[in-house]
Order: structure tokens, then sequence, then C-alpha cells
């Protein structure tokens, strides 16, 4: 029997998810929103794309829950972006709302599911699905670290030009401006980047990739990110669905972890058929720890507004 994955929310970022994963033929995949006909829409389209990209993946478009029985992963991108005059916390406390709709009816149709939360503030709605869902913890992650660890790997292979296949990078910390890129951990083909670059450079490389998402808003005006955002998510299903046992950058919740308790935030994880199997501790420099204790600070700060 194929794997099933629901993706929740079939604008940009779950659409396009569900594209990478069915083309990839991940699995099954069940595109669920609540604005009528267009995940049914989104859903046949990419359908009949399958004989074409000669996958026999099965797309469906719905908004009934019951069509998402069963699944194996529930990738949730379901929330409302910050518009103008918007404070944060009325954007916290909205999309919490539609969080907690969300989960409640992805548990009770799929109650052995994992759960991978793309929604934003990432930190924030990751904890908000762990505590509504009951869920072990090793059963829900945050997606947040595969996207900025591609972005660092990007701009370092490009300015270095070389293949971003010898690119590795690691990014901790919060998905935002706390998150902590690390360049001692990040190679070209084994060699630290910090060994070929300027300190001057990876400054301006880190800056870029901690401005990763604002600097595509910018472009787009009225949209964000969803090419690599979506990738990085399929990346992580991936590494579940066929149990690889991926280390991956992933929002976690920490029981004590580089010191901290009760709270997700981005570390390095193995990522096989249970979820997240392991969390990796590196050894952190004081500079590097006390960037991860601030970046972990202001998520605490997120979570506090809605009492998770």
């Amino acid at each position: 029997m194929r794997k099933k994955i629901t993706i929740v929310g079939s604008g940009n970022v779950g659409a396009t998810a569900a594209h990478w994963m069915a083309s990839k033929e991940l699995g099954d995949v069940v595109l669920i929103d609540i604005i009528p006909g267009v995940p049914q829409g989104k859903g046949l389209d990419l359908l009949e794309a399958m004989p074409i990209e000669k996958r026999d993946s099965f797309v469906l478009g719905t908004e009934d829950y019951k069509d998402t029985a069963n699944s194996d992963i529930v990738v949730i991108t379901a929330g409302i972006p910050r518009k103008p005059g918007m404070s944060r916390d009325d954007l916290l406390n909205t999309n919490y709302k539609i969080m907690q709709d969300v989960v409640g009816k992805v548990v009770a149709n799929s109650p052995n599911s994992i759960l991978i939360v793309v929604s934003n503030p990432l930190d924030a709605m990751a904890q908000a699905a762990y505590k509504i869902s009951g869920f072990s913890r090793n059963r829900v992650i945050g997606m947040a670290g595969v996207l900025d660890s591609a972005r660092f790997r990007a701009f370092i292979a490009m300015e270095l030009g070389v293949s971003v296949e010898n690119v590795t990078a690691f990014v901790l910390g919060g998905h935002g401006d706390t998150m902590v890129p690390l360049p001692r951990y990040s190679t070209v083909a084994g060699v630290p980047i910090t060994e070929l670059m300027e300190k001057s450079t990876i400054e301006r490389l880190v800056q870029r990739t901690r401005d990763g998402g604002a600097e595509i808003v910018k472009y787009l005006k009225t949209g964000s990110a969803y090419y690599a955002p979506s990738a990085a998510v399929t990346e992580m299903a991936e590494a579940i669905l066929k149990d690889k046992k991926k280390i991956l950058p992933c929002a976690a919740y920490l029981e004590g972890e580089y010191g901290i308790h009760g709270l997700f935030v981005g570390v390095p994880c193995k990522l096989g058929a249970r979820g997240i199997e392991d969390v990796w501790e590196i050894r952190l420099t004081d500079e590097e720890m006390a960037a991860l204790k601030k970046s972990a600070d202001s998520v605490k700060e997120l979570v506090a507004v809605v009492g998770v």
C-alpha cells in the first residue's frame, strides 16, 4: 500500500509541496483547504500531470477531512500572513485559532500521523500543534532549518562558484531574525568555510540568510517564498517515509538538550520512520550557545502570547 500524505492549505506553499511530493512519487497526496473548489482544481490539475511525469501518485483535492483519514504524514501550511496594520500578537492569536481547528480534525482522522508544521510564526505554531495534538514529541516537527540551511548553502555556492552538492550548512535556532547560522560547521567538500572565505564575507552571507525570506517578499511585494519552503518540507517528508535516518536541522521540542526545556527550537535531528528519532547535541562555543539561547528566548516570547 502506498503511503498517504495530507497537505493542509492549498496556497502556494501547500500546492507546490504537493507538486514536489507527487513528482517524487512519495505517496498519494490529499490537498485540503476551506476555500471551495481550489484544492479540487489544483489536485485534479496535478493528477492529470502524472501520466506525463510517469508517476503513479494519486492526488485528491478536498474540503472534507474524512478524505485525509489514516495519513502517514500531515503537512500543515494553513494560516494567514501578517497584513499591514496587524500586530504580531493579532497574527499569533489568529493563526493559533486556525491551528486549533486544523490539528483537532487531523488528530481525529489520522491519530497515528506525523505532523510537519510550516505555518508561521513557525516555532510557536509547532509548539501549539504539539500541545493541541497530544502527540509524542518525535511526531511533531517544525520546518525551518532545512529552508534556512538551503539558503545559506545557495549563497555559499554562488560566492565560491562551486556545486551546491559540495556545500553543507547548519542553521540552528528559531526561524527568523535570531536564527543561528554556524560557519564552523558549514563546509565545501568537507572544508569549513572559515578556511575559504574572509570573516566579512561570511558575515555578509549569514546576514543574507537571516534576511532570506524578507528579500523574496521585497521582490514579490504581494507574496512570500514558496518554491524553497515546499522543497524543504518535501525533503523532510521523504526522509521519514523512506526511513532514511537523515540528519536535518528541524524545529524540535527540547527537553533539556542544549540547556533548553519545553520549547521548539531548531536543532540537528535524525529523521526516520518514527519522525524525530534523535536530537544531536553538537559542541557550541560560548558565543554560539549565547546566540542559541537568545533565539530560544524570542520563541518563548511568542509562545507566551498564546499560552502554549
